[in-house]
């Protein structure tokens, strides 16, 4: 299912949404591309929206939420990406071949935890 929250982030002039899936980032890609979204506006896990696009992404379907239960949902889906790990030489979950942010000079990187066996 894809979610969206009211655009109340401020940025570059206008207030931005997050548009996530609950289901597969493949979901979100294909429902950003309909909406016009270019690909540069995934970060991690979500999309961030222009308030322009907010009522295009309600009437192609996406469902509003607060913002926390987007994070809530994401979580539960298994498909929230945070902050500290992004930068580090892994991929997002289901974005083979996606480049990662590199780490700001002077940070170190922690590396993401080995699955056991």
């Amino acid at each position: 299912m894809i979610l969206v929250d009211e655009p109340l982030w401020p940025g570059r002039g206008c207030l931005w949404s997050h548009l996530v899936s609950d289901v597969s980032y493949d979901e979100l890609h294909v429902f950003a591309e309909m909406l016009g979204t270019p690909r540069r506006a995934f970060d991690r896990d979500h999309y961030d929206i222009p308030e322009f696009r907010f009522h295009s992404a309600l009437w192609l379907g996406a469902t509003l939420l607060p913002s926390r239960e987007l994070a809530v949902r994401l979580r539960a889906a298994g498909l929230r990406r945070p902050k500290h790990l992004w930068g580090t030489r892994e991929t997002a979950p289901g974005e083979p071949g996606r480049p990662v942010r590199a780490a700001r000079a002077g940070r170190p990187v922690r590396p993401l935890p080995r699955p056991p066996g």
